[in-house]
């Protein structure tokens, strides 16, 4: 089974985390930040990633330790749940409409970290997260992942379809990325031999 179980506890955000990479698209998130819940969703549900997480953090202070730190434990658990990647794709990419919006995520598996997000949002918030933060919540996947995190937003108007577009494309891209390939068999998918 490619599972994982995350737990992390600080001074600012306790984060519960499940995650099943064969799963369906099931998912159960509560953070506290709505439009978070939503975005995750869409990685579940885009990604057929059966997919829990219950986190509280510090949203009297504001959303960005509560975003970041769900984003470093999901890029924990897909690492963990990888293992040593052997037979799997390694990478993959995704295209998504959302009406006026177009969003680009490709993922390498890499084992190293980088991450590259290019947007140009409308507003200073979307939901209730400053838009700042939806760069940063890609970089701090990839860094937990270790992987290489490529996002962008072609084009659109509203923020929220921008937003929406990017992690439905993030669950698609992963979903390709972490596809076991028959033709693979066990083999680690790197020249190097190792990822």
């Amino acid at each position: 089974m490619r599972t994982a179980k995350v737990n992390r506890e600080t001074r600012e955000t306790q984060i519960q985390l499940t995650l099943n990479l064969d799963g369906t698209g099931q998912y159960q998130i509560e953070t506290g930040i709505g439009f978070l819940d939503h975005m995750l969703s869409h990685v579940a549900a885009h990604g057929l990633f059966d997919l829990t997480v219950q986190a509280t953090g510090d949203l009297h202070v504001d959303p960005h330790h509560t975003v970041e730190d769900v984003a470093l434990v999901l890029g924990q658990a897909f690492a963990e749940a990888l293992g040593d990647k052997a037979g799997i794709a390694r990478m993959g990419s995704a295209t998504v409409p959302m009406d006026e919006a177009l969003a680009f995520v490709a993922v390498d598996l890499s084992g190293r970290p980088y991450c590259v997000a290019e947007v140009a949002w409308t507003g200073p918030t979307v939901g209730s997260i400053p838009v700042t933060l939806i760069p940063h919540f890609f970089e701090s996947f990839a860094v937990a992942a270790k992987a290489n995190a490529h996002a962008r937003v072609l084009y659109g108007r509203d923020d929220h379809h921008k937003a929406e577009a990017l992690f439905k494309a993030l669950g698609r891209a992963l979903d390709a990325a972490t596809r076991p390939d028959p033709r693979r068999g066990d083999a680690i998918p790197s020249t190097k031999g190792t990822l």
